[in-house]
């Protein structure tokens, strides 16, 4: 695809699980008008399993190329904000079909709030790849996964600092930045 059918009606929300982008996504959506969609729950109602149950009866890899296939579909919607799972950027040419179809936003967190966010939410038994960990062992696997995937996320157009900021603070960053790079 050529940079002329980047989207400015088209965004997508970047971020490991935890760093707000259903709730940034779904008030950024809400303030401008557009559609919301969270990409895991276009997913589940697509293949009529929960991502937990794709992962448990298929594999990671099945939900990969689920997850591949519905980002291609989703690309091609108008006025819509897509919050992608934490691992979407990192597979495939996700990243780049992302940013040649509309804007991506990184909402950045430290492993240290990411931990915080992910022990006091009550999906945390839900989330298939943290799922009965130890605070030992999710802090080793933040640290470590965040490590690895925070260069796909380095490849977004608008990168948020989300850290001791409000969502209406968040939105407004996103609103100035998506004006500073047209």
């Amino acid at each position: 695809m050529q940079n002329s059918q980047i989207s400015n009606n088209r965004f997508y929300l970047l971020g490991f699980m935890g760093s707000g982008k259903s709730t940034v996504g779904k008030r950024l959506a809400n303030k401008l008008g557009f559609n919301f969609i969270d990409l895991d729950n276009y997913i589940e109602k697509k293949h009529f399993k929960t991502v937990a149950k794709i992962f448990e009866t298929e594999s990671e890899q099945s939900f990969r190329l689920y997850e591949k296939a519905c980002l291609e579909e989703v690309s091609q919607f108008e006025n819509v904000i897509i919050s992608c799972g934490g691992g979407t950027p990192c597979f495939f040419n996700n990243m780049e079909l992302m940013n040649e179809t509309g804007r991506t936003i990184y909402l950045k967190l430290s492993p240290l709030m990411l931990v915080s966010r992910l022990r006091n939410s009550k999906k945390i038994n839900t989330r298939p790849l943290i799922m009965h960990k130890s605070k030992e062992e999710l802090t080793e696997y933040v640290e470590n996964t965040l490590n690895v995937r925070e260069e796909c996320y380095l490849k977004s157009k608008i990168i948020v600092d989300a850290k001791n900021k409000n969502i209406s603070e968040i939105i407004d960053l996103i609103k100035i930045s998506d004006t500073d790079s047209q």
